[in-house]
């Protein structure tokens, strides 16, 4: 039985959403209504879309009622979740023609990394290519050829930005095809002690840089849990990548079967009667499921941005308050770096997403009754892949978990509420990661250094000024600000002071990353101060208190003397490095409580 509050927050959500909803399926069901698309395309088109293909290619492509799949690629070589696409092009174009289909790549999306971009000026165009990559994907089906979608991505905006683009095609079904993370390095404990012996002083930047190596060493997604392998949580949840798929590294030999398996389903479900689309299938069940994902995992701050905005590509409204209620009532289920010891591969071995999917439908906590690439229900997510005499088969999962320090049973949670917490104050709206927080640091009441960029904290730490209790205020940093960038190099500088025994925390309007840990970070306030938020109000001297476990982010001035205050002004934002071609999606973008969107 569906527990009740969800079936409450559900609900509330499907009413709140019925206006904006009803007009997103009216588009996509007027998309349905005009048929199958080659049919209507002239000669000359289809010479055109068949030009480069192969004779024998050519002559299935001309066959009536012949599947074609889009394939819709984030490949790169500086991704290095990315880098095994471009093997995997060709081996998933000869297994949708082995399905009797034929196959496209229809285009590539931007994909940046952001553990390159961390701390440099290319983090403000970040949160941005998400909505650039939604744009391409649309491009890339704007030559309306195609049957069905294959989406190759995995990493922090680019999952997002696919799944936004492919809704704009919503009566196309679409299935996600993962490359899997890279084997284990270093663990991530011992990764994370360099970091902050560098931040001491301890350290060179030459053992540094040899620490990080041994961490990302190989083609696949990074080991630790951030945004790009909680997207891979996200899409196992939602029914939108095939049940255990998402963290099986891309040397093993169970990944090629997946891979074929992805592009076998995605042709069956193109060849139904009644083809269910990905607008269909992308409802407000799935949108919750995917919030309790995140919540029971204690995944990336960077959703409360991106599922707001997946579920307005849907037609459906989404608000922080949302992911608060349903805070209270899904336990936290993992811990996984960096809200414990583990990475993604000793998860994946302790049960993984499909484990995690079986615990919390045993309770009520997920919508069971959904429609997902595999069909409909969400039980079969509930199973693990392997191969079984050579062939690909799903198994149960296994009662208990492999490791209970990575994975618990719905009986016994690290806690009994979700990894992220919504605060609520004078200084508006924020979001906080509490999974990763120890008890004692979730409540910090301290005096206010403000920051208007956070090298000026960096500084303001190397010269030894931060030796003491505070609360770093960092503003304009939000995404009309400077595009939203996430500030993830101060952690370990933070870090240390914390472990001196200071009483520390952030406030800022800007984001953290998939990273985010040990020392608690109001983020995302909103407004943001470049849009007239109280934050451009706050002085260095003022008292704030951040209670994690009140929900509450508390100004302590005497309200008429703040409102009289001047706001500051917002930092010019400087044109180099591609950073004025965004000028208009800084104008445009709404705030962060409500995606960060231009659209």
């Amino acid at each position: 039985m569906t527990h009740p509050a969800l079936l409450e927050i559900t609900a509330r959500i499907r009413d709140r959403s019925k206006d904006s909803r009803a007009a997103y399926m009216a588009r996509v069901q007027a998309m349905r209504d005009q048929g199958r698309a080659r049919p209507r395309l002239s000669c000359g088109n289809l010479a055109h879309a068949m030009a480069a293909c192969s004779e024998g290619e050519k002559a299935k492509y001309m066959k009536d009622g012949m599947i074609n799949v889009a394939i819709v690629s984030a490949y790169n070589d500086m991704l290095s979740a990315h880098q095994p696409y471009h093997r995997m092009l060709d081996e998933v174009k000869e297994a949708v023609l082995n399905a009797g289909a034929v196959a496209q790549m229809a285009g590539g999306v931007p994909a940046m990394c952001d553990g390159v971009t961390q701390g440099q000026t290319g983090m403000e165009l970040s949160l941005f290519s998400r909505d650039v990559i939604a744009m391409a994907t649309a491009i890339a089906m704007s030559h309306n050829v195609f049957d069905a979608g294959l989406l190759f991505g995995i990493c922090d905006k680019i999952v997002p930005g696919l799944l936004i683009g492919a809704l704009s095609f919503g009566h196309l079904p679409f299935v996600f095809v993962p490359a899997g993370p890279m084997p284990t390095g270093i663990s991530n404990s011992e990764k994370a002690k360099v970091r902050q012996l560098y931040a001491e002083g301890k350290v060179g930047k030459n053992e540094l840089l040899e620490s990080e190596s041994r961490a990302y060493h190989s083609p696949g997604t990074c080991t630790f849990y951030g945004t790009a392998n909680s997207n891979q949580m996200m899409l196992e949840m939602m029914g939108l990548q095939l049940p255990g798929s998402s963290f099986v590294n891309p040397s093993d030999p169970l990944r090629r079967p997946l891979d074929d398996a992805a592009a076998e389903r995605v042709v069956k479900l193109a060849d139904s009667e009644n083809p269910l689309g990905i607008g269909d299938m992308v409802d407000v069940e799935t949108i919750v499921n995917g919030m309790v994902g995140l919540l029971a995992t204690g995944g990336s701050t960077n959703h409360t941005l991106h599922i707001v905005a997946i579920a307005a590509a849907a037609g459906i409204k989404v608000t922080w308050q949302d992911f608060s209620d349903l805070s209270n009532i899904i336990p936290l289920l993992t811990r996984v770096y960096p809200n414990g010891t583990a990475d993604v591969n000793a998860f994946q071995r302790a049960g993984g997403t499909p484990f995690v999917i079986r615990e919390l439908l045993s309770e009520g906590l997920l919508h069971e009754d959904v429609d997902t690439i595999v069909g409909h229900g969400l039980a079969p997510f509930g199973t693990m892949p392997g191969l079984k005499d050579g062939k690909l088969a799903w198994h149960a999962s296994a009662d208990v978990p492999g490791d209970d320090m990575i994975i618990r049973t719905i009986d016994r949670p690290f806690q009994g509420h979700g990894g992220l917490a919504v605060l609520q104050g004078e200084l508006g709206e924020a979001v906080i990661k509490t999974s990763a927080v120890k008890p004692e640091h979730q409540v910090v009441e301290a005096p206010a250094i403000v920051f208007e960029d956070q090298d000026d904290l960096l500084t303001a730490y190397k010269a030894g000024e931060l030796e003491k209790d505070f609360i770093a205020v960092v503003r304009f940093q939000g995404p009309k600000a400077n595009g939203m960038p996430e500030l993830h190099k101060l952690t370990p500088s933070l870090g240390v002071l914390q472990d001196k025994g200071f009483h520390v925390a952030l406030v800022t309007d800007g984001r953290m990353s998939g990273a985010s840990g040990k020392v608690p970070a109001a983020i995302h306030v909103t407004p943001e101060a470049a849009n007239g938020g109280p934050i451009a109000r706050v002085k260095t001297g003022d008292m704030i208190r951040l209670d994690a476990e009140a929900g509450t982010l508390t100004l302590m001035v005497d309200a008429d003397e703040f409102a009289a205050r001047t706001p500051a002004t917002a930092p010019v934002v400087a044109d180099t490095f591609g950073r004025n071609l965004f000028a208009p999606m800084r104008a445009l973008v709404g705030p962060a409580g409500e995606g960060g969107t231009v659209f």
